[in-house]
């Protein structure tokens, strides 16, 4: 369990921080200049905070000095030593669980490499595997991919997949990009201008319409959690099984029986008032609106349960009053198959 609430002054900025929560990914997500990283700087004793406390499992860190709080810290550039070869760059986070980690993050056949003969999905795995093995009791993850491209992203997206669902270390994880929030976190930590504005449950926080200013409307939209029911290889497509529907997903997602994690952007789902006859878009899920919120711009951002599974769409004021919108309706959400980005569909149980 993570307990934080600080502050900080830094300058004209001042950090005014406070949430809780369980183990697994907690991912801190806001724009640009919102305090992530100072947040995490605190919780590695690396900033004083003026007062407050950080809790891991019930004890206050804030007085222990830096070198005994067992935090793993993973920067956005690795820090690897460039003499020294990767074996002896994990060795100088620790030996914990060495055959372990370097089985988890596949770094068996790199160990008598130079960081310099290293891609960069290789290098961010390295320095993964050396905060791992230093043993800590929290691990701090600030924008560990954003340096890399899509290729070597999407390498290390499945490592950290791995990581989230067999270590038990729990993780602070810094990201402005909200695929990769939606994949990995189990808890989401919306910051703005110092402060925590939303925290909760990721698939809770992120179909609460209320949430859309908070994220962004580009980035706004739900998770949902399915099953791999079957795969078309005549079509490339996957059947991924809801709790009352099922989509279709192109490319293959995992084998039969997988559990997989998507993020269904708000943007790209369409609400009919009817079931819809002769479109392209191979999904239509029955749904019923649970909440109507008018933004401040033309947009009306729609809850929707869908079974036990909840979507999120976003659609103009004139379409929400044009087709007499309102809590309780039933309606048809219509997603194309394309809709959902590569990266957006990723492995695991439901967060």
């Amino acid at each position: 369990m993570i307990d934080v609430a600080v502050q900080k002054r830094l300058g004209d900025f001042t950090l005014d921080a406070q949430f809780a929560a369980p183990d697994g990914i907690t991912a801190i997500f806001g724009r640009s200049g919102s305090g992530k990283t100072s947040l995490i700087n605190v919780v590695a004793g690396l900033l004083q905070p003026d007062a407050g406390h950080v809790r891991i499992d019930g004890t206050d860190l804030t007085q222990v000095p830096v070198r005994r709080r067992r935090i793993g810290y993973v920067f956005q550039d690795a820090r690897l030593f460039p003499h020294l070869s990767v074996a002896q760059n994990l060795a100088y986070g620790g030996t914990h669980d060495r055959e372990a980690v370097i089985d988890m993050l596949g770094l068996g056949a790199l160990l008598d490499r130079r960081p310099a003969k290293l891609s960069g999905g290789e290098t961010s795995r390295v320095a993964l595997g050396r905060a791992l093995m230093s043993n800590p009791q929290l691990l701090l993850m600030d924008e560990p991919l954003a340096a890399l491209d899509t290729p070597r992203k999407a390498e290390v997206m499945g490592y950290l997949e791995r990581l989230r669902d067999r270590s038990q270390v729990p993780i602070l994880y810094v990201s402005h990009d909200m695929s990769e929030v939606a994949r990995l976190s189990r808890t989401l930590v919306i910051m703005d201008a110092g402060r925590v504005v939303r925290a909760g449950p990721v698939a809770e926080v992120l179909s609460d319409p209320q949430a859309v200013p908070l994220v962004g409307v580009r980035d706004a939209g739900a998770v949902l959690t399915g099953r791999v029911q079957a795969f078309d290889a005549d079509d490339e497509l996957t059947q991924v099984a809801l709790s009352s529907a099922t989509l279709t997903l192109p490319g293959r997602l995992g084998p039969v029986g997988a559990q997989v994690r998507l993020r269904v952007p708000a943007q790209d789902v369409i609400l009919s008032t009817q079931a819809p006859i002769d479109i392209s878009a191979l999904n239509v899920l029955p749904c019923r609106i649970a909440t109507l919120i008018e933004g401040q711009g033309p947009g009306v951002a729609v809850s929707l349960t869908c079974g036990t599974d909840r979507l999120l769409a976003r659609i103009t004021r004139r379409s929400a009053r044009a087709m007499g919108l309102r809590v309780g309706q039933e309606v048809h959400a219509i997603l194309k198959a394309t809709a959902i980005a590569a990266a957006d569909v990723g492995t695991g149980d439901a967060p």
